[in-house]
């Protein structure tokens, strides 16, 4: 996520640090590199301009040009601006109203609104508990009131049945008289997708706006779309009173341009990232979190929610419980492990929270990627319990078949088996303390070649 932005400013960053000494024209140096990483992210001019004058600014004062550490200074007033652009806290939803509270989802055709309304009532049932009631009210797309009606079953969330002949306001007022009835905290509204130049359209949502009025009205906006995303926000808030955006796709986005732009143009802040297609895959928008993650310092805090959320807790005990006795760790045990990375991402997205990824070289980072443990899980599932709990009696006509079973080569399960080996040695440090991030350690370490140029995760 905004990968050409992070590695642009980091190689900056880097200059900095060892400088003993800041000067005025250095700092313009630096300031023009700045500018050009930020213009080839998307990042809207007058942002670019505004964030450049306030850097430039506190960059030449007094405190940086006679402090002991001038560079980690300069990376602070970067970081800060970046923090400030983007929008300084994360801002929740506003549900102090008498139930149910209503939220209108807005946005474009093709921005992601039908799947992230779901993602959202899928976050307010998971994370707030809250009973919630999806309706749409795209009377334009049959297709779209059928896709909502897919995903609440998916999310195990009820949704109010509506159909293309009804008009939205009153699809609405039957929703929300349902969901007072049967005590629902939160009433999700999906729209019909528009684009800002329809003015018919437009009137309709404003009229729905103005008959419902919710408590928070969402804009769904594409992030791949750049600053563009930023302008239509911008359209779309002159006609609707706007609460908050939403960001979709920004696992993709290697530009950031959207992010940096929106929250300056529009004056709405950002309230939910879409990082990936899985109903789970929305996170709340922490500004100082995605600063820290794009000047390469990573985002721990972000990642130690995730291990306390997602890991299995009670399995990491028990097999850490089981390589202290000394019984061993078999190949079941390596693939649960790999199962409960892919929790968090994978490689790559534990990678992206991890301080000092961006300095990996690039030819290093694109090799290091989960298509390996897709190989690796598919060889083990296809052996016998007895070999997965007794790998030394895979001998030559067992490989044979391993290999015919999934797919691969004798000389795969042969790497494997030698990965496994490694990882019996590395897994004792887990045993140890230190935790997951030993884990991961481990499993960099026992996919030995697989990794050019060494251990990403140290060690």
């Amino acid at each position: 996520m905004f990968q050409s932005l992070s590695d642009r400013l980091g190689k900056t960053i880097k200059n900095w640090i060892g400088q003993g000494r800041i000067t005025e024209e250095n700092i313009q140096d630096s300031l023009r590199e700045i500018r050009i990483a930020l213009l080839e992210a998307d990042v809207a001019l007058p942002v670019v301009k505004q964030f450049i004058e306030n850097v430039k600014n506190k960059a030449i004062g007094q405190e940086v040009l006679k402090s002991l550490k001038p560079g980690q200074l300069l990376v602070k007033i970067v970081q800060d601006e970046l923090e400030y652009t983007l929008g300084e806290k994360n801002e929740g939803l506003n549900l102090a109203a008498t139930p149910p509270a209503v939220i209108l989802m807005a946005g474009l055709q093709g921005s992601g609104k039908t799947t992230t309304t779901a993602k959202l009532a899928k976050f307010l049932k998971d994370k707030l508990k809250k009973k919630v009631l999806m309706v749409s009210c795209d009377v334009y797309r049959p297709a779209a009131i059928d896709q909502l009606m897919t995903l609440a079953k998916e999310i195990d969330v009820e949704c109010f049945p509506s159909q293309a002949s009804e008009k939205p306001e009153h699809i609405v007022d039957k929703a929300l008289d349902y969901a007072k009835k049967n005590w629902f905290d939160v009433l999700l509204v999906d729209t019909a997708g528009r684009l800002h130049i329809d003015d018919a359209m437009m009137a309709e949502i404003k009229t729905l706006h103005q008959h419902v009025k919710p408590v928070e009205t969402l804009f769904v906006v594409d992030s791949m779309t750049g600053q563009d995303a930023a302008n239509t926000a911008k359209a779309f808030h002159e006609t609707l009173p706007l609460t908050g955006i939403i960001l979709t796709k920004a696992d993709g986005d290697a530009r950031g341009g959207a992010a940096l732009s929106i929250r300056y143009i529009t004056g709405k802040p950002i309230k939910f990232l879409g990082i990936g297609e899985k109903t789970d895959a929305l996170e709340p928008f922490y500004p100082d979190r995605l600063a820290s993650r794009i000047l390469g310092m990573g985002d721990v805090v972000s990642l130690v929610e995730e291990v306390q959320e997602k890991i299995d807790k009670a399995g990491a005990e028990k097999l850490a419980k089981k390589i202290a006795k000394g019984k061993g760790f078999d190949l079941e045990d390596f693939r649960d492990q790999i199962a409960q990375m892919n929790k968090l991402g994978g490689i790559a997205g534990i990678m992206g929270k991890l301080p000092g990824m961006n300095m990996i070289p690039a030819n290093v980072k694109d090799k290091v990627n989960d298509k390996i443990f897709i190989q690796i899980t598919a060889i083990i599932n296809s052996m016998t319990p007895k070999e997965r709990r007794n790998p030394d009696i895979i001998k030559g006509s067992r490989k044979k078949r391993i290999a015919a079973g999934s797919g691969t080569q004798v000389q795969d399960v042969n790497r494997l088996l030698k990965q496994y080996e490694d990882m019996q040695a590395m897994m004792k440090k887990f045993s140890k303390g230190g935790g997951m991030m030993n884990l991961l350690r481990g499993l960099g370490g026992a996919m030995g070649g697989g990794f050019p140029g060494g251990n990403p995760f140290g060690g």
